[in-house]
Order: structure tokens, then C-alpha cells, then sequence
């Protein structure tokens, strides 16, 4: 047991409260809305497909609660490796952070390349004529570009974060703004028949890809607790930058969402042939302020979803870190940049996953994409991740826990049960792609994978469980301190 606080390694804590908010929210908003209004109208069938967001809004704030109390207890690079290791090891080792570094690896830089996938889309708006081989190049060469800019030290990386976010707030206030210049109630509100038929099997499979593209949609408000070790005052920092960045995405999205549909005719968006279908922010925009407005906020949203795949990386990139310096991952994670101080090899392996996810996702359904990321995610982090907040209240009651879970243990039990409705329902959403059997066929895989290696580093099950309970006796960060060897 350990009476000082976890090295840092070389992080220095510079992101204050604003730029946390940023980062989260830039990584949340991105190209997501702009792409998955259509899906979410077609998954719901008409208008009311406005439920999906509110419903999206409210897992993501019941889970975004359970990361508000687990990063501002446990502060540390990596996220839910930290918690998902100080939560299991009494039983499990080191098993659970190393199934959860293994599935992040592979969801974190997915959900990265949908991003990509939407910039080309809607660079296919401005240039109707390009062809799929040249939109793949475009997609590569972004990604290599996100790559460069992360090449530098965080200092840099907070200043462009932040004018990124202003980037992403001007380009989606601009097209709420022209959908409340064109907007028409009747074409917002008129539902077809049962559309609210609750009692139908329809509507419930409906609502549940509707809560899938909506968390989709919110991911990314727990982009800060994967740097936690580079957080100004985390205690504080952490919960707010989370809660601030999901109201203020859910009040975006809102407007969005409603002020879309009622410039465009929903099924103008489930129509595979019409602009809506996939340039669906583009269209309002050319249907209010005409066509030259549309470029120019065409131009923004490409720059708000470079921004997301930008800060994703950042942040995911950090994932590996934690848990290759204490040898739950593979040991060349653990290095930094020596100027920097940055993880080199967490950075740019994720960089070619997310090329790799990129040229998939190209060639199948964003959806489906959407889907098998999801329950990838959600079988090894998500619902682990609730599960640990309760272990870790009762094995560590003594826990520094600057921010405790407002209404706990209900915004717990929401969280799981979301999580379940979108793992139970994948494979009905994604007919013949089967989600759930690839999920578990990876967590199969990272199982063996943990053996081998278990075997190999003599921990548990072939040696002794070492228990580290080293955020229960540590002293509280500094708010504007650097770690030693920073």
C-alpha cells in the first residue's frame, strides 16, 4: 500500500476547467448530429426520432455521473483502466483493466474513424464528382494530419483545442439559426400513424438504435478523464468539465435535431439519393440562406469534425499509458515523448487503427459501424464501469472522493440499464452483422491474450494478487502543481 500520490510520469497539469469543457464538448459534438440526424430518423420512422436525443442525453448523464465521481477520486492517466484496476483486483488482478486496455485499443480509434468517414461525406457536398478512391485519400490524409498536430507538447494542443471548440459552437449555432429562419411546426411535429405506438415491438427496437446513435451521438464527455493526470484542480475540474459539457451538447442537439426537421421533410433524409440523406446540415443551410451559405458552413463542420477526431485522439491516446507502466499492457506503451511528454506509441497505433476503421467503415454501413463499436465498448467498460463504482464505495469507503454521485446508486441503475437496451438489441439493429457475437468473440480473444501474458509476467491466476490501494491513502493534487519529472 502506497502513501504518495501515483507518479504521473511526466504529465504536467495544465488543462484548466475551460479548456476541459472544450475538449469534452469538441470531441461530443464533432460531425456526429451532422450525420446521424438521417439515421435517427430512419431508425424511429418520422420526426419523432427527437426521442432518441433526449434519450441518448440521459444515459449519458447518468454515466457521465458515474466518471464525474471516479475521475475526481482517482485523477490518474488512462481513465477507466484506473478504475476498473483499483475496482477488480481484490478478485480478478489485473484481468479487468487489461480486458478494457485490450477493447479500447480497438473502440476508441473506431469511433474516431466514423469522424472520418463523416468528413469525407460531407466533403462529397462540396465536391459532388469525387470519386471513392480520391475520398479515401482525403480520409488518410487527415488522419496523418491529426497524427502531426499531436506530435507536440500539451501546452500547444490546449490553445488549439480551444480555438477548435469555438470553431464547432459557430458552425452549429449557424445552422440552428437558419432552421429558425425556415422553420415550419407542421413539418417538426406531424407524426405518422402509431408513432408512439409504445406497445408495439417496432417502436421498442426503434428506440433502441435510437439510444445507440444517441449515446453515440454524447460520447466523448468522458474525454478528460482520460488525462486526468494533465487536469488542473481535478477534484473539480473533472465532474464539472463532464456534467457542463453533456447539458450544454444536450441543449445543441435539441435545437438541432427540431430545428432540422423542420426545414427539411424527414423522408427527404431516409432517401439514399437526396443531399439530406447525407449532407443533411448542408441541406438546411442551402434551403434557408441558399447555396453559398452552405459551403461556407460545409467548410466549418468539416473543421468541427477535424476537431473531434483531433481531441478523440488525444485523449484516447493516453488510454495505454497507465496501464503499460504498471505492466498490464504491453511495456513499450509506456514511453513518452522525451521533449513533449506524450505517449508516442499509444498515439500512433491508434492513428493507424482509426486509417484501417476509416476504410471499413468506407465500404459498409456507418450504422452498422456504430453498432459493433458500441457493444464493444459497452460489454467491458461500460457496464464494468458501473459495477465498479459500487465496489469501490464498499471495499474503499475511505476513498478521497471529492465529487460523490448526486441521487446515487439511481443514476447508476439508469446507466445500466441503457446500457443493456443497446447490448441487447444490436444484433436485431444490425441484421446479419451480429455485434454481439463479435464483441464477445474479441472479449474471447483478449482473455486468451490475458493468459499468455498473465502466464508470462507470473501474476495472477499463475502468482499472487497485488493489491495497490494507492489513491486511498494519497494526499489530494495540487491544483496548479507539476508532478515530479515533469
Amino acid at each position: 500500500m502506497s502513501g504518495t500520490p501515483p507518479p504521473a510520469g511526466g504529465f504536467v497539469r495544465r488543462v484548466g476547467p475551460f479548456q476541459a469543457t472544450a475538449i469534452n464538448m469538441s470531441q461530443m459534438c464533432g460531425i456526429g448530429p451532422f450525420v446521424t440526424i438521417p439515421l435517427m430518423v430512419a431508425a424511429f420512422g418520422g420526426p419523432q426520432a427527437v426521442i432518441g436525443f433526449v434519450a441518448g442525453a440521459l444515459l449519458a448523464l447518468a454515466d457521465g455521473l458515474v466518471w464525474a465521481e471516479l475521475g475526481a477520486a482517482m485523477p490518474g492517466s488512462g481513465g477507466s483502466y484506473v478504475y476498473l484496476r483499483q475496482a477488480f483486483q481484490y478478485r480478478t488482478g489485473r484481468l479487468m483493466p487489461f480486458l478494457f486496455v485490450w477493447t479500447a485499443m480497438l473502440f476508441i480509434p473506431l469511433i474516431m474513424s466514423t469522424g472520418v468517414v463523416g468528413f469525407v461525406q460531407y466533403l462529397g457536398y462540396l465536391a459532388p464528382d469525387m470519386s471513392r478512391t480520391t475520398g479515401d485519400l482525403v480520409g488518410l490524409g487527415m488522419v496523418a494530419l491529426v497524427v502531426v498536430l499531436l506530435w507536440r507538447g500539451i501546452e500547444h494542443i490546449a490553445r488549439i483545442t480551444a480555438v477548435m471548440w469555438g470553431v464547432m459552437i459557430t458552425s452549429v449555432l449557424l445552422v440552428i439559426v437558419a432552421a429558425a429562419t425556415g422553420f415550419s411546426a407542421a413539418r417538426a411535429f406531424t407524426y405518422p400513424a402509431h408513432a408512439f405506438a409504445l406497445s408495439t415491438g417496432h417502436f421498442w427496437v426503434g428506440f433502441a438504435a435510437g439510444l445507440t446513435i444517441g449515446i453515440y451521438d454524447y460520447l466523448g464527455y468522458n474525454t478528460t478523464a482520460y488525462m486526468g493526470a494533465e487536469i488542473k484542480d481535478p477534484g473539480r475540474t473533472l465532474p464539472r468539465s463532464i456534467i457542463y459539457s453533456i447539458v450544454g451538447i444536450m441543449a445543441i442537439y435539441l435545437l438541432l435535431q427540431i430545428g432540422t426537421l423542420g426545414v427539411i421533410d424527414w423522408k427527404r433524409m431516409t432517401d439514399p439519393g437526396d443531399i439530406a440523406s447525407t449532407s443533411v446540415a448542408s441541406a438546411v443551410m442551402e434551403e434557408t440562406w441558399g447555396r453559398g451559405a452552405a459551403d461556407t458552413v460545409t467548410v466549418l463542420i468539416l473543421i468541427t469534425a477535424f476537431a473531434s477526431v483531433f481531441t478523440g485522439l488525444l485523449g484516447g491516446s493516453r488510454v495505454p499509458y497507465d496501464a503499460a507502466r504498471e505492466r498490464v499492457f504491453f511495456r513499450p506503451y509506456a514511453k513518452l515523448h522525451p521533449r513533449h511528454r506524450f505517449p508516442t506509441l499509444g498515439l500512433a497505433t491508434m492513428g493507424v487503427i482509426t486509417a484501417i476503421g476509416f476504410l471499413i467503415g468506407r465500404h459498409t454501413d456507418l450504422a452498422t459501424l456504430i453498432q459493433l463499436l458500441t457493444t464493444v465498448m459497452v460489454i467491458v467498460q461500460a457496464l464494468a464501469q458501473v459495477v465498479a463504482l459500487s465496489v469501490l464505495r464498499r471495499r474503499q469507503p475511505g476513498l478521497r472522493r471529492p465529487y460523490r454521485m448526486w441521487l446515487y446508486p439511481l443514476p447508476s441503475f439508469l446507466a445500466l440499464a441503457g446500457w443493456l437496451t443497446i447490448y441487447g438489441y444490436a444484433d436485431k439493429n444490425s441484421p446479419g452483422r451480429h455485434p454481439i457475437e463479435w464483441s464477445l468473440a474479441w472479449v474471447a480473444l483478449g482473455l486468451v491474450a490475458f493468459v499468455v501474458w498473465a502466464r508470462l509476467e507470473k501474476v495472477w491466476p499463475f502468482g499472487p494478487k497485488e493489491v495497490s490501494e494507492d489513491y486511498l491513502t494519497a494526499p489530494a493534487p495540487a491544483p496548479e502543481a507539476e508532478p515530479a519529472g515533469g
